[in-house]
């Protein structure tokens, strides 16, 4: 008995540690109801570590349409966002347009501003001197 009560309690554990992944953003701060917007509206098809999002393909071999960007690389300002949530998307082949509106939308669109891009690579620039001859 003692040893059926030990393994429930370890597995009620290891389930509690899945859902741990979350929303990793202070509920006292401006952009939480962005990332709550994001998580509830966005996670589908896109990723975001900061919302515990995992929507994009992780290979090219198993992408499908409806794989979205993944916005732990991708950088993106808010006047992107909106333009992409008005407009569905940038093709406006998958992403439903209108998806939010309003204070919803730019919410999510100052939270992506804020978080988008943090994985991202910072590449050095070379300026490059083109002959004219």
């Amino acid at each position: 008995m003692l040893i059926a009560a030990t393994t429930l309690l370890a597995a009620a554990g290891t389930l509690a540690a899945c859902g741990s992944q979350g929303i990793s953003v202070s509920k006292s701060s401006p952009y939480y109801r962005g990332a709550v917007l994001f998580r509830d509206h966005c996670s589908g098809c896109h990723t975001l570590s900061t919302v515990g999002a995992e929507g994009s393909a992780t290979s090219i071999k198993d992408r499908v349409r409806t794989n979205g960007p993944n916005f732990n690389f991708r950088k993106e300002n808010a006047e992107q966002v909106l333009y992409a949530i008005r407009n569905g998307g940038f093709s406006g082949a998958v992403m439903p347009e209108n998806l939010v509106v309003g204070d919803d939308a730019q919410d999510i669109a100052n939270f992506l501003a804020a978080y988008s891009g943090r994985q991202a690579q910072n590449v050095p620039s070379v300026n490059i001197t083109l002959s004219t001859k």
